[in-house]
């Protein structure tokens, strides 16, 4: 039987924990972070995706969740499921993949496999996950471990797609490692694809969500240019997807938010740009839908002085503030950047969402309003920043006095569209 390490147990790292343990492997869970070991090993999960019920079962089949690294030593396949976020200055940072190389190298035993699966540039795995597993356990990829990249494919709240039947790619740093990482994923996975490398691999995962990307900032960007000429965007983009071939359907909205749009396009533009071949439709993808929560205020200033008043001191009420619908994950949501805008405006801040109890973009809390349609007759404006099922989305135009949607869910009644 397979001891499998996971290394990060988060969105990416306890779901494939549960496959793992489904597929009857002795699993154990690193996480720095010891309050959610502590967590997991009662039984509550901080991951949406997975119940307690799933974990309790995780349980009961031998898996245990540790702050501590030693473990690392007794597992024949370890996994690197850590964050792989952006630093103060908006560029790459992969102190937390570092971190969790160093520690397996230092308990590393011949013969183990290991896995990165944190979404990175072209080279992370040959160049620095290798260097310091090989320098921190003398051990030689290849020959004395196998190393692979295979990327993560979680989209939190699919109740469709899973670690199971998604299919899952993997490249080695030799045709041997791959294998090896293919063997193993054959367990987990329906289908295993296995690229020529580690490298195409990791291309791979930032080319899924930059081609995301890229085409939601086109429609972003044709819905402030058809807005500023009098076209119905939204009613092109009906017509266009009636076209059964060659068209896929992306739509408007305040901007992109989670855990991998916002963030593996830069990591994508920074490998390109530090090899001297820039990705200038990338980067200008980047500025289109970064910019898209100021267009937001803009369009909530110019209504509010249509009906002659002033965003300062207008009490505003966000309606759904998560980056993705019936999803509770606030990761990188661009709520939060109308909200500071909106701030620095002078307006007033509240918001409605089901699915959120507290919420402090910027660390300053911002009030939550319980009843919706309440909220929305009381507020100088409100703004459908996401359409959750579970709001009372057709009745809001009867209650708010202005109302802005960026979402195109109400067209064809009194809301102002994006």
């Amino acid at each position: 039987m397979n001891s499998v390490a996971v290394i990060g147990l988060g969105y990416t790292g306890l779901p494939l924990a549960r496959e793992a343990c489904r597929a009857g492997m002795r699993v154990i869970g690193i996480d720095e972070n010891p309050s959610v070991t502590a967590s997991l090993n009662s039984g509550h999960s901080h991951v949406p995706d997975i119940t307690d019920a799933d974990l309790t079962a995780m349980l009961d089949a031998g898996f245990r969740a540790s702050a501590d690294e030693s473990p690392l030593a007794e597992a024949s396949v370890a996994v690197i499921c850590v964050p792989t976020p952006l630093d103060g200055a908006g560029r790459p940072d992969l102190c937390h993949v570092r971190r969790a190389a160093s520690a397996l190298g230092d308990r590393l035993k011949p013969g183990t496999l290991v896995v990165l699966e944190s979404t990175s540039f072209p080279g992370t795995t040959d160049d620095v996950v290798r260097g310091i597993v090989e320098q921190a356990s003398g051990l030689r990829a290849g020959t004395d471990f196998s190393l692979a990249f295979s990327p993560e494919r979680i989209d939190p709240g699919n109740q469709t797609f899973g670690v199971r039947n998604t299919p899952r790619v993997v490249g080695g740093c030799t045709r041997r490692c791959t294998a090896a990482a293919a063997d193993f994923f054959r367990h987990l996975c329906d289908r295993v694809v296995e690229a020529g490398s580690a490298r195409e691999a990791e291309l791979a995962k930032l080319l899924e969500n930059t081609y995301r990307n890229v085409n939601i900032a086109l429609v972003n960007e044709l819905a402030v240019a058809a807005r500023a000429l009098g076209v119905d965007v939204w009613e092109a983009l009906d017509c266009a997807r009636t076209k059964p071939f060659g068209f896929q359907e992306f739509r408007p909205g305040p901007g992109v938010g989670g855990h991998c749009i916002p963030v593996d396009p830069v990591y994508l533009t920074h490998w390109a740009r530090t090899g001297g071949s820039p990705l200038r439709l990338v980067e200008l993808s980047q500025e289109v839908n970064a910019g898209m929560p100021a267009h937001v205020v803009r369009r909530a200033e110019y209504l509010l002085n249509e009906r002659g008043s002033a965003l300062r001191d207008a009490r505003v009420l966000l309606v759904g503030v998560t980056y993705k619908r019936n999803s509770t994950d606030l990761r990188a949501t661009p709520a939060a950047a109308i909200v500071q805008l909106m701030r620095q405006s002078g307006a007033g801040v509240t918001y409605h969402d089901p699915f959120v109890d507290t919420w402090a973009p910027g660390g300053e809390p911002v009030k939550r309003s319980v009843d919706a349609l309440a909220a929305a007759a009381d507020a100088d404006l409100t703004i459908l920043v996401q359409d959750h099922d579970t709001v009372p989305l057709d009745r809001l135009p009867e209650y708010a006095r202005l109302l802005l949607d960026t979402r195109g869910r109400l067209r064809g009644t009194r809301a102002h569209q994006l």
